[in-house]
């Protein structure tokens, strides 16, 4: 398996992590990948930090276009993050309801992006405008949760929406909720990450 140096983006997360995490994380995503479509990979050993709880997105996105191919993660730390890293990489290949499973061929084509989340907090706000205020572009990954809707994007997604208020409302849609809804009993979380990419 070809060995590549991570680019490592790290806002105001405190992960904890080492400053080499992202030279494990990113190869052991990639060889969960491959190992479950069938290619003979050994993963790496797993070191102790990452037999700690811990929360983790993985996103794919084609290498020639940058477009996105697969993306699922934890909001919440719930089992160790060596096996969330695995089971979310797995699951953003095979199991993302927006696309077809990755096959075994197109694996190089693909970028793997892994995000290891802060413990969410909760946003204090008066209304939507105040929350759109209190939003910190480039840094906060937010979760909108009202009833049975449910959303979250990453702090990646501002460099697509860099205005507060269109990233509030296309949460809204990420939620299953129209742009033009507000309910002040919605629930506004938010947390940061540490980011690795491939080149």
């Amino acid at each position: 398996m070809r060995r590549r140096s991570p680019i490592h983006h790290e806002g105001t997360a405190r992960s904890g992590l080492p400053a080499e995490a992202g030279a494990w994380l990113l190869p052991a995503a990639r060889s969960s990948i491959a190992a479950h479509l069938g290619a003979p990979v050994e993963p790496p050993p797993t070191p102790a930090w990452a037999q700690s709880e811990g929360a983790c997105f993985v996103t794919l996105t084609v290498r020639d276009d940058d477009s996105l191919r697969g993306c699922i993660g934890s909001l919440r730390a719930w089992r160790p993050l060596a096996a969330d890293v695995a089971g979310n990489a797995v699951a953003a290949a095979t199991r993302d309801p927006r696309f077809p499973a990755v096959t075994r061929r197109e694996l190089d084509g693909l970028r793997v992006e892994i995000s290891v989340l802060s413990a969410p907090e909760p946003l204090e706000f008066v209304d939507q405008a105040d929350l759109a205020h209190r939003l910190r572009p480039g840094i906060d990954g937010v979760i909108l949760s009202w009833r049975a809707h449910r959303g979250t994007f990453l702090p990646q997604v501002w460099e697509e929406l860099p205005d507060p208020a269109r990233f509030r409302d296309q949460l809204k849609r990420k939620a299953g909720l129209p742009a033009d809804w507000w309910d002040d009993d919605a629930d506004i979380e938010r947390y940061t990450v540490a980011a690795w990419k491939e080149p």
